[in-house]
């Protein structure tokens, strides 16, 4: 695995960010640019399990399954993920999920000058490595967006 790193600077107040990033209606709207149906069931909340879903062609329920490591209002968001969601049920061991299991994803919120900086950095494995370098400054931009125009 290979730490992959994103950042942008948004034109809003941590708060704002934090908020906008994770509440479930904004949630969805940046999170589209990785699967248009891209969801969440869960708490943002340290020890809390989270699914990341998206719906597939068949109509079922399908991503990742994850805990949420830590939390730290308005600065910090780490994510380990377990497993995926496959066939609406919970896959966290076998040949699917072995070589990327307790890979993290984190979220760091830093303010400056009214403005805030996010830098996502995660855990990604050569199969997913591309998707994620175009999809993630998409989506980071899609969240701007958001944020400033809230």
């Amino acid at each position: 695995m290979e730490k992959i790193k994103f950042e942008t600077t948004i034109n809003a107040p941590v708060e704002k960010v934090y908020s906008i990033m994770l509440a479930d209606a904004t949630y969805r709207q940046w999170t589209a640019e990785f699967n248009p149906s891209s969801f969440y069931e869960g708490k943002w909340e340290t020890g809390e399990k989270m699914l990341f879903v998206g719906i597939s062609k068949e109509g079922k329920k399908e991503g990742m399954v994850s805990r949420i490591k830590e939390v730290a209002a308005n600065k910090y968001v780490g994510i380990e993920h377990l497993g995926i969601l496959q066939d609406e049920k919970e896959v966290t061991s076998g040949p699917a999920v072995e070589d990327w299991a307790g890979a993290m994803e984190e979220y760091f919120f830093t303010a400056t000058n009214g403005q805030t900086l996010l830098q996502v950095q995660m855990d990604a494995n050569e199969d997913f490595k591309a998707y994620f370098e175009s999809t993630w400054p998409k989506a980071l931009n899609k969240l701007k967006q958001i944020c400033e125009s809230n």
